[in-house]
């Protein structure tokens, strides 16, 4: 008999999210908090619905790439039965854009990340840091995700999110009118946001561009906690 969780780790996609180095994160943390901890470099294991019934917490970062049909059932099959499903910025809300289900399972979708102004863009990831404010919600204040955590600013891409009233937002960022940008409001998107489906519990956290982001004590607190809230 054993006391401990397993927790499937799905990460690959662009590099440019460091996959891999934000991932190797949080998995420390995972094994002190009692889990067991499996790698993947593809969704492929998805599909094994024996393997899925099992696991307990999924960590996904996985930016762009697909997924092919019978991997996305095996997902969302296991979300509904329990598993939890959880992660930050591209690696969860930029994954698998050609799989409609899997946009609808998520319930956010990233949009873009407006960046500098023209007259200041070399062609680096650089050119979408803009500074920004995560604005938590009154929901968040005794979330046992966002506890205790205010208002935080950051430096890095902000996401404008495509999403629906079925998440349940704890942050927002809001996307400000520049002179040389096209819209002419203001927009609102969720930062942090959590879903039910089914019997399963899925975390979203926008933040975490790159390592240097994930390390900021606000962003990682809250995936932190956000793990384990979502995991069976």
């Amino acid at each position: 008999m054993t006391d401990k969780k397993t927790a499937l780790v799905v990460r690959g996609g662009w590099e440019g999210h460091q996959p891999v180095e934000a991932t190797e994160l949080f998995i420390p943390y995972l094994k002190d908090n009692g889990y067991d901890v499996r790698v993947e470099e593809s969704p492929k294991l998805y599909a094994d619905a024996g393997y899925m019934a099992g696991v307990d917490l999924i960590v996904q970062c996985m930016t762009m790439s697909t997924i092919e049909k019978e991997e996305f059932e095996g997902l969302r099959t296991a979300v509904e039965n329990g598993t939890g499903l959880a992660g930050w910025h591209g690696g969860i809300a930029d994954s698998y854009r050609n799989t409609s289900d899997y946009l609808h399972l998520i319930g956010g979708q990233f949009a873009c990340h407006p960046g500098k102004h023209p007259d200041e863009l070399t062609g680096e990831q650089s050119d979408n840091y803009v500074p920004h404010t995560i604005n938590m919600l009154p929901a968040a204040a005794n979330h046992p995700i966002t506890r205790g955590i205010g208002n935080f600013e950051l430096v890095t891409e902000q996401y404008w999110v495509l999403a629906d009233d079925y998440v349940d937002v704890l942050a927002t960022t809001t996307q400000t009118v520049r002179e040389w940008d096209p819209w002419n409001r203001e927009v609102t998107s969720p930062a942090i946001w959590t879903r039910q489906w089914g019997q399963g519990r899925i975390f979203v956290a926008t933040p975490g561009h790159r390592v240097e982001i994930l390390q900021d004590n606000n962003v990682r607190t809250i995936i932190e906690r956000g793990l384990l809230w979502a995991s069976r």
